[in-house]
């Protein structure tokens, strides 16, 4: 993957992020590029809620965004396929 792909793809997850988790701080999730242990600590800090949900919320918020979520994945492969 290159360079600039990857700095799209982590614009698209920090904005998925303002808008799920709107408490999150702008200098918090530049902090948590790349991080996602510590987006789970950070979402179970500012939002009380248990480590296994915030590691489910924060893999879950990636997938959509990145693609890797069977729904995404599913609309490539109908789009790339020209149906």
């Amino acid at each position: 993957m290159n360079n600039d792909r990857a700095a799209g793809q982590w614009k698209q997850i920090k904005g998925r992020m303002k808008e799920q988790w709107g408490k999150l701080t702008d200098d918090e999730i530049d902090q948590l590029e790349g991080k996602s242990e510590q987006l789970a600590g950070k979402l179970q800090e500012r939002y009380g809620i248990a480590r296994d949900e915030a590691e489910r919320q924060a893999k879950d918020s990636v997938r959509a965004t990145t693609g890797t979520s069977p729904r995404v994945r599913r609309a490539a492969t109908v789009q790339r396929a020209g149906l």
